[in-house]
């Protein structure tokens, strides 16, 4: 708990430096040899195509004016125990500099050491710089990396104090190192950031650029925003807007710089990238209406012939004939597999065989499957799902459904159609 004694202790002037670069003012500060100063990374809203944040980054120059990086400033720290006080440094500068910039609704990013959460003195000198500035809780986002040997309790009780003061809570780095979803439902964030691994894995990995969006879609549900970091290309651009990630940073958008960013750039480069993803989606939906146009036609006769008395084992040759197409199976009104799957090539047989475990599916019951509710919502019409992971082959395909009336029964018909890579691109 932040005592009065230790507010007041923690809000003594710094030693910093006023200067003046380009016409524009900044604060800065000597570390040892080290000159250090600040830098803004906007972070962009994709859906408002404008900065709604600015990461503060430090820069450090040693006496001949070399660059020194900020990873190398802070292990240094830490290896003379000094990390505490070069991160309250650090966020002092921050915050003196976000200050002259005149941002008026954007919240600062700012990087915090856990113990800077966790111990009482940092605390207070993080709070009492803020009211001395005049920048409400509300507009800092306190990014939070969880160091190897936190106190995950001590750390989640502070952050939870922070968010009762008006702070918002980022959890960076998520999905590196350590960071994963069990420390979202612990520290319980407002923001998480996806680390930049994940993008490139995504880049260049069509089965990871299919589950990102699915990871987007989690932490929605858990009530986090998404924020994708290190977003350099266009092709990566391109992946953070498919998995409708909330918000981007990186040089594809904007480079770190002194000051603000120009809000007319920033709103070109979200809008053509936009237009570009729109384009890509809606050709991308044709090519994909267009490949199954057989198998619907197919699918369509097959459940024409089913209804009229025929086996299922007669009634899917056409269908199954067809390059990609897996397999048949009916269900009955409650979600029930009646009979085996019906299989025609008999290449999927050896293809399956590390599967054999789950090829007999008489009597399974395939209730939870969005194919099956979907069917019995609007019996007499074709239904197509998303690509998704079949369980008896564990590959991608797409199933198409559709409730047929056989008899005095409703059945529900169903064929799987192989989904490979190349046609998820």
């Amino acid at each position: 708990m932040i005592t009065e004694q230790q507010d007041k202790m923690a809000a003594a002037p710094l030693g910093f430096t006023l200067s003046v670069s380009s016409g524009l003012q900044r604060y800065s500060a000597q570390h040892g040899e080290l000159a250090l100063t600040s830098v803004f990374q906007p972070v962009f809203s994709l859906s408002h195509m404008r900065a709604i944040g600015y990461e503060g980054l430090l820069r450090a120059h040693d006496a001949l004016d070399r660059p020194v990086s900020p990873l190398d400033v802070f292990g240094a720290a830490a290896r003379v125990g000094e990390a505490l006080q070069v991160d309250r440094l650090a966020q002092g500068l921050h915050l003196e500099n976000f200050s002259l910039l005149g941002a008026e609704r954007e919240w600062l990013f700012l990087n915090v050491h856990p113990g800077t959460l966790i111990e009482p003195y940092h605390a207070a000198a993080l709070l009492a710089n803020l009211r001395r500035l005049g920048l409400p809780p509300r507009r800092v986002v306190l990014e939070v990396l969880e160091a190897e040997a936190t106190d995950l309790d001590a750390l989640a009780h502070a952050v939870a104090e922070f968010r009762e003061r008006g702070f918002l809570i980022a959890l960076d780095d998520f999905g590196a190192g350590h960071v994963d979803i069990g420390r979202v439902w612990q520290l319980n964030p407002d923001i998480v950031k996806l680390d930049r691994i994940m993008l490139m894995h995504a880049a260049h990995r069509a089965d990871m650029a299919a589950t990102l969006p699915a990871l987007v879609s989690l932490l929605h549900e858990a009530g986090k925003l998404v924020l994708i970091e290190g977003v350099e290309t266009e092709h990566e651009a391109q992946i953070a807007l498919a998995c409708n990630a909330d918000f981007v940073q990186g040089f594809f958008f904007a480079r770190p710089a002194p000051g603000l960013t120009d809000a007319t750039h920033a709103q070109t480069v979200i809008a053509e990238a936009t237009e570009r993803y729109r384009e890509q989606t809606e050709a991308r939906e044709r090519g994909t209406t267009s490949r199954l146009a057989p198998y619907v036609r197919a699918f369509e006769r097959a459940a024409e012939r089913l209804g009229a008395g025929e086996p299922l084992e007669e009634v899917c040759w056409n269908f199954l004939a067809l390059d990609h197409a897996a397999r048949c199976f009916l269900l009955d009104a409650s979600g029930r597999q009646a009979g085996r799957n019906v299989v025609l090539r008999v290449d999927r047989a050896d293809q399956g065989a590390r599967f054999l475990p789950l090829d007999d599916a008489q009597g399974a019951n395939w209730l939870r499957r969005p194919y099956f509710r979907a069917a019995l919502v609007s019996p007499g019409r074709v239904h197509v799902t998303s690509p998704y992971l079949s369980i008896n082959e564990a590959l991608p395909c797409v199933t198409l459904s559709m409730a047929v009336q056989v008899g005095d029964r409703l059945c529900v018909l169903c064929g799987d159609v192989d989904w490979m890579a190349e046609e998820l691109a």
